[in-house]
C-alpha cells in the first residue's frame, strides 16, 4: 500500500520569481514545502498566499551559510541566486558565494538527508555561443573575468560540484539549464527584457533596446518552465538538461510585439550593449522531449498577454517608482 505521508521538499530562493511559482506547484501536488530565502532579491509578497497553509513553512536564511533543516527531506530544489544582470552586477560576491558555498552546503544537506537534489543552472553557461541552437553537449563560450562571469562561472561551478557529488557519493542529482523564463512576479526593475519593456510601456516611455536589438532570445512562459522542472526532478536523468522554448525572436521584435499587444506607440531608444551580452540564445530541447516528454505549451503571445495583465493590476505608484540604473543611454 502506498505511503500517504506527504513528501517533504526544500525550495531555496522561494520568494523569488521562479522559486515562488515552484512553491505553488509543489503545494498543489500535495507536498510539504519548506521555503528558504535571504530576501536580497526575493519578495515575501510572492509567497504571501502560502503562509496561512499548514503544509508550508518559511526560513529566512542565506544558504551560503550552514543550512540546517530539522526532520526528513525527500527533495531539494536549489533556486537561490541573483538571476538578472542588474542583481549580479550589483552583488558579484554574493552571486559567486551562493553558486559555490551555497551549492556545497545544499549538496551536503542532501547527502545527510538522503534527498534528491535539483539545481537550477542557466543558459548563461553557454556564454556568448558560437553555435545555435545550444545543445547540452556544447561547452560554451564564457569570459570568466568579464562582468557577467560572476554569474556564468558560479553556475558552471555549481554544475561541476553537483556532478562530483553524484559520481563520488552516489547522490541523486538533477540539473536544469533554464532559458529566459518570463511571467507574473518578475520584478519590474530587475533589468530583464520583458518586465522592463512592459514597465516602460505602462509609463508611456520609449522602450530601451540594447545595441541594435538584433540579438535573439527564446522566451519560455513560467508555467511551462515549472512543468519541465517538475518532470526533471522526478526523472532518472542526472545530467544537465535544457528547459526552454526554442521559439527564437530578436529583442527588438519582442519589444515591438509587446507595444502592439499593449496598444502603445512604437517608440524605441537604443542604449549601449552590455559587455559579453549573448548574440543568440536558443535551446535545443531534444533531450527534454525524449527523456521528460516535455515541450512548451504556451505561445509567447499568450504568455505575454497574461504577463501584461498581471503588471496592469499593479498599483500605479509602484509602476512609477522606477530604478533603472542599468541603462546608459547613447548621446
Amino acid at each position: 500500500m502506498e505511503n500517504k505521508t506527504p513528501k517533504r521538499i526544500l525550495i531555496t530562493g522561494a520568494a523569488g520569481f521562479l522559486g515562488s511559482h515552484l512553491c505553488d506547484r509543489f503545494i498543489q501536488e500535495g507536498y510539504q514545502v519548506i521555503g528558504m530565502d535571504n530576501l536580497i532579491t526575493g519578495d515575501l509578497r510572492n509567497i504571501s498566499q502560502l503562509f496561512k497553509l499548514p503544509q508550508f513553512e518559511f526560513y529566512h536564511h542565506d544558504v551560503s551559510k550552514f543550512v540546517h533543516v530539522p526532520g526528513a527531506l525527500d527533495y531539494i530544489l536549489h533556486f537561490a541566486s541573483p538571476a538578472s544582470p542588474v542583481d549580479y552586477l550589483r552583488m558579484p560576491i554574493q552571486t559567486l558565494k551562493v553558486g559555490s558555498l551555497g551549492t556545497h552546503n545544499l549538496l551536503g544537506l542532501a547527502s545527510a538527508k538522503k534527498a534528491r537534489i535539483l539545481v537550477a543552472s542557466t543558459s548563461e553557461v553557454y556564454g556568448d555561443p558560437t553555435e545555435s541552437p545550444q545543445a547540452e553537449s556544447y561547452w560554451g563560450n564564457v569570459n570568466p573575468v568579464g562582468p557577467r562571469g560572476v554569474y556564468d562561472e558560479a553556475k558552471r561551478f555549481q554544475e561541476a560540484i553537483t556532478m562530483a557529488y553524484h559520481h563520488a557519493h552516489g547522490l541523486e542529482t538533477r540539473i536544469v539549464r533554464i532559458f529566459n523564463t518570463f511571467g507574473p512576479r518578475m520584478r519590474l526593475n530587475d533589468g530583464r527584457a520583458i518586465p522592463t519593456f512592459i514597465a516602460q510601456a505602462l509609463r508611456n516611455e520609449p522602450i530601451s533596446i540594447f545595441g541594435d536589438g538584433s540579438q535573439t532570445r527564446s522566451f519560455c512562459y513560467v508555467t511551462d518552465q515549472v512543468e519541465g522542472i517538475f518532470r526533471a526532478l522526478h526523472s532518472d536523468y542526472p545530467y544537465p538538461i535544457n528547459i526552454g522554448n526554442p521559439d527564437e525572436i530578436t529583442v527588438k521584435a519582442c519589444a515591438q510585439e509587446i507595444l502592439q499587444l499593449m496598444d502603445r506607440p512604437a517608440l524605441l531608444q537604443f542604449v549601449d550593449l552590455p559587455v559579453d551580452d549573448p548574440k543568440q540564445r536558443r535551446p535545443d530541447i531534444s533531450l527534454a522531449k525524449e527523456i521528460l516528454q516535455w515541450e512548451p505549451q504556451v505561445s509567447r503571445e499568450e504568455g505575454l498577454k497574461m504577463t501584461i495583465a498581471h503588471y496592469q493590476s499593479i498599483p500605479v505608484e509602484e509602476i512609477n517608482n522606477k530604478d533603472f540604473t542599468y541603462f546608459k543611454h547613447k548621446e
